[in-house]
């Protein structure tokens, strides 16, 4: 499969507390992540709340920059340009209160000086349509509609520059269960019909078991796990995955085992444990684990698929 993002030895650092007086610290929010997508592939990345996921969504979408190591795409150094795009989290937020939503969702190819105002319209009309949304959502302003409906508005703003690559940064967590569903089938059938790639960020595991082709485990700024949809779901390599899939909830209400459930916070990035980041809250761990940080690589006859963990295999 051909890779269409590629990033390498990636860090996204951030210095804390600094002032006149106090030198401050450095909050790794993203810590030498290499990693790649391939084209027309769903890529989740899944993780607890502050294991770095959106910080390196935004980078990826051109709206951060790495403290040091490289993204590329399709081979040359990450430029933006609309052909990469960003649907977020919340909905509420990310449209412009005070601007129409026919000229919300043109506002990509103005800034892109793409067409004129009437090419723009058009084209905003046409993925208004393409959302399932009336074509006179054009002249309404984003309260006039719910939540499901503004994601939809967002999605047709990604979408309108004909992107390659989307960024979905949590786009479901923010809208009532009852419409996730039918958010979610919109950007699946968006993908297929558009052959789009696709970088899924979500804690919704469930979720990610149904669109997902290749999945990444983010832990404390670090990947420490990728492999297929599948193996992941049957046999993870890493005790932090095996963590994630026990304590998600089940059909009835049970949790399928005990003994690999997550103990206690996710550390401060501003002062992560020494060796293996996950050792504090690992069932597994040893002394090995507390000094000496493991390598992201495949365990014995899983060559596929790659884990940051001593005991791996």
């Amino acid at each position: 499969m051909t890779s269409l993002l590629e990033i390498d030895d990636m860090s996204v650092h951030f210095r804390v507390g600094s002032g006149l007086l106090k030198k401050g610290k450095t909050l790794k929010a993203v810590d030498k992540v290499s990693l790649h997508v391939n084209e027309n592939e769903t890529l989740a990345l899944v993780g607890e709340s502050g294991s770095g996921k959106s910080t390196l969504g935004r980078v990826v979408a051109g709206l951060g920059a790495p403290t040091s190591g490289t993204v590329r795409f399709r081979g040359a150094p990450l430029e933006v340009a609309g052909k990469i795009q960003m649907v977020f989290q919340d909905p509420f937020s990310a449209l412009d209160p005070r601007m129409l939503v026919g000229d919300t969702v043109a506002e990509p190819l103005r800034l892109l000086g793409r067409g004129n105002a009437k090419e723009r319209r058009e084209r905003a009309l046409a993925l208004l349509d393409q959302v399932n949304l009336p074509q006179d959502a054009a002249e309404r302003f984003p309260h006039e509609f719910s939540g499901g409906q503004r994601q939809r508005i967002a999605i047709a703003r990604a979408l309108v520059a004909d992107p390659e690559l989307i960024v979905a940064d949590e786009p479901l967590s923010a809208l009532d269960v009852s419409i996730q569903s039918q958010v979610l089938n919109l950007l699946m059938d968006l993908k297929e019909s558009r052959r789009l790639t696709l970088l899924f960020i979500s804690h919704d595991l469930a979720v990610v078991h149904h669109v997902a082709d290749r999945v990444a485990v983010m832990y404390l700024g670090r990947i420490v796990e990728v492999s297929s949809r599948d193996d992941l779901f049957r046999n993870p390599s890493h005790p932090y995955t095996r963590a994630l899939l026990q304590a998600a909830p089940k059909i009835g209400g049970r949790r399928s085992g005990q003994t690999h459930l997550l103990r206690g916070e996710i550390p401060s990035p501003l002062n992560p444990p020494r060796g293996c980041t996950f050792h504090p809250r690992c069932p597994m761990a040893t002394d090995l684990c507390r000094q000496v940080a493991p390598i992201l690589e495949s365990a014995p006859g899983r060559p596929t698929q790659l884990a940051a963990c001593h005991f791996k295999d």
